[in-house]
């Protein structure tokens, strides 16, 4: 099954099981490909988290029987997952502007969340530079923090904030951003801002090592002012690279970006040739 198919397999199980209590590691587990990566790509393919589709569809549905049914408010709660009428409201009136009993009046406007459709074009080729790497392993220090993968793309760059405001900076100064979900089948993923360590130093308090183990990675190269350069390869690793693979494969939960000294490029990370890497550990088919 390619990436694209699963992701489409993935969608019509979801809609399929819609109000059952379906979770990213059952629905990774029917299309065969680890929760840690296909939570990744979902994401970036799609926009949105696996989470934040289930939920906005089941709130899409619930708003629709309560503007077309008889259903008590408490029983369209449950059936779509919420085991409280306060849970339900407070979910429903974010998603629709209105409370769930409003949404029983006539001429109130209510929100539609289609389920998902993948059309597939031809843009042409491209190219996108990457290379197939050994490295040893490694060990790094780090100020390590755990997230959900729900709003990661908020929460992890708040994140680096929070660390160069408390002066962690100074410790650890972020050559390496470290993605890490051992099992790959997880809510949550631990993440590092990290810098290689030197055995036997002492680890500052509030700081902890971990060793990256030995990878055959590929290498994506990155330039350009930060956070978009980043961001914009790791789609394409995701829309295009992946789509269009067929020697190599996901390897383990492990994502590393290596980012230059920002010291180095007259603006810094906003500099036009900031140059930064991302590596996946893969193994061949």
């Amino acid at each position: 099954m390619s990436w694209m198919e699963a992701i489409g397999a993935a969608i019509q199980y979801i809609e399929e099981h819609i109000t059952d209590e379906l979770t990213v590691e059952e629905i990774s587990d029917h299309v065969n490909i680890s929760s840690f990566y296909f939570q990744k790509g979902f994401a970036m393919l799609c926009g949105f988290t696996i989470s934040e589709y289930i939920r906005n569809r089941r709130l899409a549905l619930a708003g629709n029987d309560l503007a077309t049914g008889d259903e008590r408010i408490i029983d369209i709660a449950m059936k779509y997952g919420y085991d409280s009428p306060d849970s339900f409201t407070k979910a429903f009136s974010r998603f629709h502007g209105v409370t769930p009993t409003a949404a029983r009046k006539d001429k109130v406007m209510l929100k539609s969340f289609a389920p998902l459709k993948l059309k597939l074009s031809l843009e042409g080729g491209y190219l996108m530079d990457y290379k197939i790497e050994k490295k040893e392993a490694f060990t790094v220090l780090a100020n390590a923090k755990t997230f959900p993968y729900e709003g990661a793309k908020e929460v992890v760059p708040q994140f680096w904030k929070e660390h160069f405001q408390a002066g962690k900076g100074k410790t650890v100064m972020g050559v390496y951003g470290i993605n890490i979900d051992e099992k790959m089948g997880k809510d949550t993923f631990e993440y590092l801002i990290a810098d290689p360590y030197e055995a036997g130093k002492d680890v500052p308090e509030g700081f902890v090592t971990r060793t990256i183990p030995s990878f055959t990675w590929a290498v994506f190269p990155c330039v350009g002012a930060m956070p978009n350069a980043l961001q914009d390869v790791n789609t394409k690793i995701f829309t295009e690279w992946l789509p269009a693979l067929k020697e190599y494969e996901f390897a383990a939960g492990y994502c590393v970006e290596m980012y230059d000294d920002p010291t180095k490029y007259p603006n810094g990370t906003q500099d036009e040739k900031y140059y930064c890497e991302i590596w996946i550990p893969v193994k061949k088919k």
